[in-house]
């Protein structure tokens, strides 16, 4: 009757959201309540956002740590329910294994250039140079994307037009790209690993591009329209010049048909005046 699956996730170091599914023996409308405890709080705190979608309960419940601390309490979970019929669940988890930040926000692309940059918004809730990032980029004819690591914070500013200017924000270039290709950028964040255990990744941030991609189409109808438009000018050219050639040098008649006309035209004659 207890509770099975738990699992929990340390989001953003704001807030934890746990999931479990009910036991096999749990009837069908069990209550179950998630209280929560770490050393520092008084007593235990209940869970009260609670949600079930498909038979998965879920709860969410604010969770956050001064940021000047370098260690995390254990964090101690119970889940039970009032009857006495449902055996309780106890688990000890490790917050900084649980960790998963947040999706990197306002991405945006500036081409500068042969180089392309990539600027993004950091996390507030973590301590500086706790988190490295992922850019995975592709261009429109390739399937495989490349995926490049920032494991450092950029805080320069430029002061030529159009290049990254927000201070605080990460942001990585790609050099040598082709300015005639669209390129596909999108980020994600990691813990890194001296800071959280966590194996967490953030999701991925919405898809931004920049460039222009070449339109095969265009040149598949150039290769064949160009040709076609030169065939139909060479037929009407050649048309217009044996028209102006009957013109300048109109035929010489044959002197036989001539002689057949009016010798024609006197047999015709000689024939009504016997009538």
């Amino acid at each position: 009757t207890a509770a099975v699956d738990l699992s929990c996730v340390w989001h953003n170091l704001e807030y934890m959201v746990c999931t479990w599914r009910p036991g096999e023996n749990a009837s069908s409308d069990t209550n179950y309540t998630l209280f929560y405890w770490f050393d520092g709080l008084k007593n235990r705190k209940k869970c009260n956002n609670y949600s079930v979608d498909q038979g998965i309960f879920e709860c969410i419940f604010n969770l956050s740590f001064p940021k000047v601390i370098n260690t995390y309490p254990a964090i101690s979970i119970l889940i039970t329910d009032d009857s006495e019929e449902i055996r309780p669940l106890c688990a000890n988890k490790n917050p900084t294994t649980l960790v998963k930040p947040a999706t990197p926000r306002r991405v945006t692309l500036s081409k500068i250039n042969d180089e392309v940059y990539i600027e993004w918004s950091e996390s507030n809730t973590f301590p500086g140079n706790c988190l490295f990032y992922e850019v995975e980029y592709h261009n429109g004819d390739l399937d495989t994307a490349q995926i490049i690591k920032v494991t450092f914070n950029y805080l320069q500013c430029f002061s030529k037009k159009n290049q990254p200017t927000t201070v605080g924000n990460n942001f990585t270039s790609i050099p040598s790209v082709d300015p005639n290709m669209k390129y596909v950028f999108k980020v994600r964040a990691k813990p890194k690993p001296e800071c959280y255990s966590s194996k967490l990744s953030s999701d991925w941030s919405e898809e931004k591009s920049i460039g222009e991609k070449t339109d095969s189409t265009f040149y598949f109808v150039l290769i064949i329209t160009v040709p076609l438009i030169v065939a139909v000018s060479m037929i009407i050219l050649l048309v217009y010049l044996k028209r102006l050639k009957i013109l300048i040098l109109p035929p010489v008649p044959d002197p036989r048909e001539i002689l057949k006309r009016m010798f024609g035209e006197q047999n015709e004659d000689s024939q009504v005046s016997r009538k």
